[in-house]
């Protein structure tokens, strides 16, 4: 389920103009923590309705309380996790749905709306690892509808970062190009989110903000995704 909502998400993210953000215009999200437990509320800012919510947690975590306003998205995970899924009923256009959770230290690193064809909107979150997540889904979900697209993006993804690849070349002996194209052209999702993680690494940043806002300029590439 968790691919496949991923893939058909970018297919419609690709129709629309999004702008890579830590909170992306399809949430407002605000945390109240009440002792040892947190209260979440996640509002939905698509502008249309949804039929489900996915979210991911930086830990485990215990769900004891869900309501929503403006609609219902029942429970398809347990009640403890890490990941869980609110599918099959429906949230109106700025509805809200309140998740409570223990230990209330937690905090969500991931966040979806899904629509009947999959994740709608741009998702919400918060840790590099977690955007690399996206990074290799989404990747290889336009590489299998539009390989010429996603070269020709990567193109311009070369083109902004020339001088950052020409070290990178010079101290490899090859031309990146040669070696990463290979990998995004025939890799799972898995090994291109390690392709970017190796990218960040490079870069000597640890945070989402560094990457967003950092010299490796990936603003190609996450319009394309959606980012």
């Amino acid at each position: 389920m968790r691919k496949s909502m991923v893939i058909w998400g970018v297919f419609g993210l690709l129709l629309v103009a999004l702008s890579a953000a830590v909170v992306g215009s399809a949430f407002d999200v605000a945390f109240y923590p009440a002792g040892e437990v947190t209260v979440g509320l996640f509002t939905n800012r698509t502008g249309a309705a949804v039929t489900g919510m996915h979210i991911e947690f930086d830990k485990q975590v215990t769900i004891t309380n869900k309501i929503e306003i403006g609609g219902y998205l029942p429970a398809v995970s347990e009640g403890s996790g890490s990941v869980f899924d609110f599918v099959g009923g429906e949230l109106v256009a700025s509805g809200t749905v309140e998740l409570d959770w223990s230990p209330s230290e937690a905090r969500p690193v991931l966040i979806q709306w899904v629509s009947e064809t999959g994740a709608i909107g741009t998702p919400y979150f918060t840790t590099v690892a977690a955007l690399g997540q996206l990074f290799g889904e989404g990747i290889v979900a336009v590489r299998e509808a539009d390989q010429a697209l996603l070269m020709t993006t990567f193109a311009a993804f070369f083109a902004d970062n020339e001088e950052f690849f020409a070290l990178l070349s010079e101290s490899l002996g090859m031309p990146i190009q040669d070696s990463l194209m290979p990998i995004i052209m025939s890799a799972p999702a898995e090994a291109i989110a390690n392709f970017f993680n190796t990218l960040v690494g490079m870069l000597g940043v640890t945070t989402l903000d560094e990457v967003l806002h950092g010299d490796l300029d990936f603003s190609t590439l996450f319009a394309l995704l959606g980012l």
